[in-house]
């Protein structure tokens, strides 16, 4: 994907240090350079609520996404 796109986005639902995105960035810098976004939680206690209202509030909802896919693509 990353060679073909020139570009990766992750979307994790927890803490973005350590997590997945941090793994892709760490293959990726190795093997294939690219425009690289992680998206989810900073590094700060959590709330509690709806999943649907933390989504976007944390910008993990489908628009939310949706937009730093276009951000992303836009700085090919």
């Amino acid at each position: 994907m990353a060679k073909k796109t020139n570009c990766v986005l992750t979307a994790e639902d927890h803490n973005i240090i350590g997590g997945l995105g941090s793994a892709v960035a760490e293959v990726l810098s190795e093997n294939y350079p690219c425009i690289m976004k992680r998206i989810g939680l900073e590094d700060k206690f959590g709330e509690s609520g709806k999943p649907a209202e933390l989504y976007e509030k944390y910008g993990l909802d489908a628009a939310s996404i949706v937009g730093v896919v276009k951000e992303i693509v836009e700085r090919k």
